[in-house]
């Protein structure tokens, strides 16, 4: 082996021991969400062979031992050397970062992983990976040990000759990540999500872990407009027909579906080659101008609007609006690796041009339609001019009375965020114990009367009108919606404190619900938590346990043992408590049990769908959706 090959050679594992050393720059994070970014790179891989028209079928399984593997019927990743390295393609694609058949325009003309360090750095944060390709009736396969070649590429076999593909399986290293288990809900969503952005693949997850093996397969002939039907289920549509755009302009391929349903929030959903975009980028600014520009000529050519009413917002077009805007670009320019936003300035002007156009047909085609949405979105300006008057109301309500906070809301003495807490209680007296139980420095109690408006299902007006509403955005201190400002948050901890029953359940709902639609932020960047009061206390012989679930008590009772002795409470309400036990169990930063609530951008459209489907008008879907997920419910009164 020559000198020159070995120095190429440490070379390359010094760039993936970078991987190991800072595996965030790669994938984001080593908590669940990077752990489930590793199958993705994987599977990216295997859409972008079907994306250049030679794969169809993908399958992906969750192993008994939570290793993944990924198969795929492309091309295969090609076998022979690579002349710049020296050493066989495969084996540059997985211990070379930033090398890859996507740059340049050759292997691919539109590719999800572009920045090339997919492969490679699955490779480099597993325990082991394993490559096998089918190619010109041979079977070849290659493994390394945490990116180390354990062994040259090699011939393990024929295949028929007209068999090609590839399959990757790999275990993440437990020495990277803080979670490894793989959960098969978040794939599932993300797979759905693929398959309806490539037209025809089939995606096929199975997990074998279960004593009765799950498998979900996922194939869409209608793609994109399928996605809009989906998402719109559990919505009632505003007309028929799903509007749906497409075309190329300047290299950039462009799709578009939308439809506009009888909720009044908007979900726009952005893709670049396959992967979600969730803070936007130039393709949605081109929708979004077309779409405003479109309905505002149209509604005026054909007197639906009055020359004394002033043109219509994007914001008001967009009320009701399910859409996903898919574009295809050979050079897309992302924000960061995790490929948040898309920064091409072609890409707005190829949808702005394409949507304006055919947009502009349709509307002509189909007036009706035009008509209902064009008074839909004029309800929209309206109720939003009374929202922006009650806004501008509070505010100078606020200035004239210096800040005034809900009279309700017992404040805490430390003015420092940092330290403050803020618990929304449901009730006066659930509200009054916790005044009393509190710590007075740093806890902030405000109660709630009964269930707050339900925001799936009304305007911003009746929003910015509901005195439960308008206390918590005055307690906050941030602001909602455009006067959203998360550097005047007075708390650090927004801590939702609810009966552990149904009721209670549909409270804490209710309250996430506002809290995502109106003030995102605070959940993305951790300030939401729900509390976790007992379900039961138990005494024995003057001694007090607390219980949180059925299995803790069990525990419990295992431990002191079951006789007539013990004297087991069942906590219906958070009223049931008197304000010892209540800071004992579920205030005391010291024992509480507090659960962070957490979303997944990445899964924002999976997000949207839940919180529709719970709020929403539609009984159907809700009886479904809670059959499914009742696997997952503990400690509710049903």
């Amino acid at each position: 082996m020559s000198t020159e090959y070995g120095a190429d050679q440490i070379q390359i594992l010094e760039g993936l021991e970078a991987v190991r050393k800072r595996p965030g720059m790669y994938i984001g994070s080593t908590s669940a969400r990077g752990l489930h970014h590793l199958v993705y790179e994987i599977v990216d891989n295997a859409v972008d062979e079907a994306l250049a028209g030679f794969c169809d079928t993908i399958h992906v399984s969750v192993n008994k031992d939570n290793s993944i593997t990924v198969t795929d019927n492309g091309r295969g990743i090609p076998v022979g050397i690579n002349h710049k390295a020296g050493i066989p393609a495969v084996e540059v694609v997985f211990t070379i970062l930033h090398a890859g058949g996507k740059f340049g325009g050759g292997g691919y003309k539109v590719s999800g992983g572009l920045h090339g360090v997919g492969a490679s750095v699955v490779n480099a944060l597993s325990e082991w990976l394993e490559v096998t390709i089918y190619s010109e009736g041979k079977v070849y396969r290659q493994r390394y040990e945490r990116g180390h070649v354990v062994y040259k590429l090699k011939v393990i076999g024929e295949c028929d000759p007209d068999k090609s593909g590839t399959m990757v399986s790999f275990l993440p290293d437990k020495e990277i990540f803080e979670e490894t288990v793989f959960d098969y809900d978040v794939l599932k969503q993300r797979f759905r999500e693929m398959a309806f952005l490539t037209r025809n693949l089939r995606i096929t997850i199975r997990d074998e872990r279960p004593e009765d093996p799950v498998e979900k397969s996922f194939h869409y002939e209608g793609g994109i407009k399928e996605f809009v039907t989906y998402l719109n289920r559990s919505k009632t549509a505003l007309y028929p027909d799903i509007i749906y755009c497409e075309g190329e302009k300047d290299g950039v391929a462009v799709e578009v579906a939308m439809q506009h349903n009888d909720s009044y929030t908007e979900n726009t959903y952005g893709f670049v080659n396959n992967i979600t975009t969730p803070e936007g980028g130039t393709h949605i600014v081109g929708f979004r101008n077309a779409l405003t520009k479109t309905f505002n000529e149209y509604a005026r050519k054909n007197k639906l609007l009055r020359d004394t009413e002033s043109n219509l917002t994007g914001d008001d077009i967009r009320e009701g609006l399910t859409a996903i805007i898919s574009v295809k670009i050979e050079d897309p320019q992302f924000e960061g690796q995790t490929k948040q936003k898309l920064g091409n300035s072609e890409a707005r002007g190829a949808v702005d041009n394409i949507v304006s156009n055919q947009l502009e047909i349709f509307l002509e085609q189909n007036p009706s339609t035009a008509k209902i949405i064009i008074e839909k979105s004029v309800l929209a300006q309206r109720a939003r001019d009374a929202a922006r008057k009650a806004r501008e109301l509070t505010r100078r309500k606020t200035a004239l009375e210096g800040m005034s906070l809900p009279g309700k809301l017992a404040d805490c003495s430390d003015k420092d965020p940092k330290n403050c807490e803020i618990y929304i209680v449901e009730g006066d007296s659930a509200g009054g114990s916790a005044k009393t139980a509190r710590s007075r420095a740093t806890q902030a109690i405000l109660p709630l009367r009964g269930k707050i408006l339900n925001v799936e299902k009304a305007r911003l007006d009746k929003i910015y009108a509901n005195a439960e509403i308008k206390a918590m955005i005055t307690a906050f201190g941030t602001g909602i919606h455009e006067d959203f400002d998360i550097t005047k948050l007075r708390y650090h901890k927004i801590i939702i404190m609810t009966d552990a029953d149904v009721d209670g359940a549909h409270i804490a709902t209710l309250l996430l619900t506002f809290l995502y639609r109106f003030m995102p932020e605070l959940i993305k960047q951790g300030y939401v938590y729900l509390a976790q009061p007992p379900l039961y206390k138990l005494e024995k012989n003057k001694k007090v346990w607390y219980a949180y679930s059925d299995e803790e008590l069990n525990n419990i009772l295992s431990e002191i043992g079951r006789d007539t002795n013990n004297k087991i409470q069942r906590y219906k309400g958070l009223g049931e408590m008197d304000a010892e036990q209540l800071w004992e169990t579920t205030m005391d930063p010291e024992r509480r049990i507090l659960l962070r609530v957490t979303m997944d951008e990445e899964a924002s459209s999976e997000i949207d769908l839940t919180f529709t489907t719970l709020m929403g008008d539609k009984v159907e879907p809700r009886r479904e959706f809670i059959e499914a997920n009742a696997k997952y419910v503990k400690n509710l009164d049903i």
